[in-house]
């Protein structure tokens, strides 16, 4: 097993366990963590797509790279939003756990 053949399995490993971190918990910290492991991994994929062009002795292919790059930055600050508005969320109903709707019945007016 080689290096990149070990960057497919990882990447995959944490779009899979991403995926599973925001369907499976209801805590919406839980879901923020979720979405930064599938975007990691989706962004390890895409640097082993961008390195497989330079293992064959091409030149490696440089916006794969420019998009990782920018995405990073992008779901760092998306992170940090998302946390601010939890730790505010915490601060005004005292939980960051959002609550269910009550189900709406018929005959009530919106």
């Amino acid at each position: 097993m080689n290096i990149v053949d070990l960057s497919w399995l990882a990447g995959s490993a944490l779009t899979g366990l991403g995926v599973y971190g925001l369907l499976a918990s209801p805590h919406p910290l839980r879901k923020l963590l979720g979405l930064n492991m599938l975007g990691s991994g989706i962004f390890l994929l895409f640097g082993v797509i961008a390195r497989r062009g330079a293992a064959e002795g091409l030149g490696g292919d440089p916006v794969p790279q420019a998009l990782i790059i920018t995405a990073i930055v992008v779901a760092f600050s998306a992170t940090a939003i998302a946390i601010a508005l939890l730790l505010r969320l915490q601060a005004e109903e005292g939980t960051a756990k959002l609550d269910e709707p009550e189900p709406r019945h018929e005959d009530q007016a919106p």
